[in-house]
């Protein structure tokens, strides 16, 4: 399950409110982490910086899922991940959402690591 960053939170009541406009990001980006990101999304960073583009099905139900797989090669450390964070941009830019992932993923040291089509899911709740 997903939750709105303090960002997010204040973007969307200011557009719901009608006090500013959101403006909705070209892409989105996820990055992983070893534990609870928190409300910033900045917490327990994984050791692999690099936030890949990734996409999302239509939201149904008040959920959606990202609709392709997510990969990384080369990694930066052994660890395992357990949470993400979804960004507006590849490199600095600002936090959107965050949550655990299903199930926790093992990484290696200059292997590679990939996230299936529908691990990370959306929920508006």
């Amino acid at each position: 399950m997903t939750a709105l960053t303090n960002y997010a939170e204040d973007k969307l009541n200011d557009h719901l409110l009608g006090t500013t406009a959101f403006t909705v990001p070209t892409n989105v980006y996820v990055k992983m982490h070893l534990g609870d990101p928190g409300e910033d999304a900045t917490g327990n960073a994984a050791a692999e910086t690099t936030r890949k583009v990734m996409s999302f099905a239509a939201s149904s139900g008040g959920s959606a899922s990202t609709d392709a797989a997510i990969s990384w090669t080369g990694l930066a450390a052994t660890e395992t991940w357990t949470h993400f964070s979804i960004w507006d941009a590849v490199t600095a830019g600002n936090p959107l959402l965050y949550g655990a992932l299903d199930a926790s993923v093992p990484v290696t040291a200059a292997g590679a690591a990939t996230i299936a089509s529908g691990d990370i899911t959306s929920i508006a709740a």
